[in-house]
């Protein structure tokens, strides 16, 4: 069989996809699958589950393959918004995590009819206001509404004058998690059961860029810092917790780039995963794991403006988060292309530089791209191609091709 990894990576995909309509999304199953095991075995040691965040993949038919593939070691979704959380409910996935607070009113009704209806399901929070919105809530509708405690994860070197990490919760320390705790269990109508904390400066942080070793290096040491004082703070909050009274089921930390280091904390019952399925283009270079690309998008040619220069038709699918050059999509095959700087990836239309050797490209020709992030990608396609064993096997519908768009 034809390695699709290999030198010819690009006429194999180029061949599959011929006669196809651009732009199209597919997924190459044989990857998807090869790093749901390495997810897998990274937690073989440890002991603790996996718990897959949804918005990383978008898609129902391959968060349930998630599952199958993988196992008992994959329990539980963190998902991204409520209203996600009941359709996959509906589509009979269980034990939700929504992980960003939402306190609007349509919200609320869901988690109460879903609460009543026997689901798994627990939000987040991080305020007294999320607390007293939700605990109205929960008493109106007799009953106890299951919430997860945010702890901020960042890393402040020199307390409040730095922050390295992402902005989420405001509780960082041991005294304003049990204050919270303490509130939510006078309020009545809604009970603290989990604990989460993302450790963005760790999970998102390459650090093995090639040929840049002195950079890595301090990379991996300002994260080895990092990781000593979140483990300690993280272990202290979750046992002062313990001891006010409160059985915590769910202990989660991390993402997909520190499953290793996060699944070592003692503290943590279970870990998460959600880029490293897809594997995009910021999810390429860490020391710890490695993931494989699986998920693609490919546009036609449409143009040859000069000799050694190609312009694509579409491709402004740019990546959420700071805005610099790599959040644009990552042209990947043919290799070595590159954007012009005065245009980048357009919405209708993205010329790209050609490198020395590559194979020649006529009109109606593919090129294949990765994006930036993992699920993003969903919100542009109603479906994506499926590939197995160097063969297209059929397609299945994204969120967005079944109707929705939950943010």
């Amino acid at each position: 069989m034809k390695n699709p990894d290999g030198d010819n990576a690009y006429e194999i995909y180029k061949d599959l996809f011929k006669g196809h309509r651009f732009p199209l999304a597919f997924v190459d199953l044989d990857k998807f699958d090869r790093n749901i095991a390495y997810v897998a075995r990274t937690q073989v040691d440890t002991g603790k589950t996996i718990r897959v965040a949804s918005k990383s993949i978008r898609c129902l038919e391959l968060l349930k393959r998630v599952f199958k593939k993988g196992g008992d070691v994959f329990q539980g979704i963190l998902a991204f918004t409520m209203e996600e959380a009941a359709f996959l409910i509906d589509n009979g996935l269980d034990d939700i995590i929504v992980a960003y607070p939402s306190i609007q009113q349509s919200d609320v009704d869901i988690f109460v009819e879903k609460t009543r209806c026997g689901a798994n399901l627990c939000l987040v929070v991080d305020c007294l206001d999320h607390l007293r919105a939700l605990s109205a809530a929960g008493k109106k509708a007799n009953l106890r509404l299951n919430l997860c405690l945010d702890i901020d994860m960042s890393y402040r070197l020199l307390g409040r004058f730095s922050h390295l990490g992402v902005r989420r919760s405001p509780i960082h320390c041991v005294t304003q998690a049990l204050e919270l705790a303490r509130a939510a269990r006078d309020l009545g109508g809604v009970h603290i059961k989990a604990v989460m904390g993302y450790e963005a400066q760790i999970a998102s942080m390459n650090d093995n860029y090639p040929a840049k070793g002195f950079k890595n290096k301090l990379i991996r040491l300002f994260k080895q810092q990092s990781v000593k004082e979140l483990t300690r703070r993280r272990g202290m909050i979750v046992d002062k917790l313990k001891a006010e009274g409160l059985c915590l089921t769910v202990v989660n930390g991390g993402g997909s780039g520190s499953l290793v280091s996060t699944g070592r904390d003692d503290s943590v019952t279970e870990v998460t995963a959600g880029s490293a399925f897809f594997a995009p283009g910021l999810f390429r270079y860490f020391h710890e794991v490695y993931f494989e690309p699986a998920a693609f998008f490919a546009l036609q040619v449409t143009r040859i403006p000069a000799k050694g220069v190609v312009t694509c038709q579409g491709g402004g699918y740019v990546g959420s988060g700071e805005v610099n050059a790599n959040r644009l999509p990552w042209p990947v095959l043919p290799r070595g292309m590159q954007y012009f700087s005065m245009e980048g990836a357009g919405e209708v239309q993205t010329p790209l530089k050609l490198p020395t050797g590559c194979p020649q490209l006529a009109l109606g020709d593919p090129v294949f791209f990765q994006h930036a992030k993992a699920g993003e990608l969903c919100e542009r396609f109603n479906q994506l191609d499926l590939v197995r064993g160097n063969k297209r096997i059929g397609t299945t519908p994204t969120y967005r091709g079944q109707g929705h768009a939950f943010l």
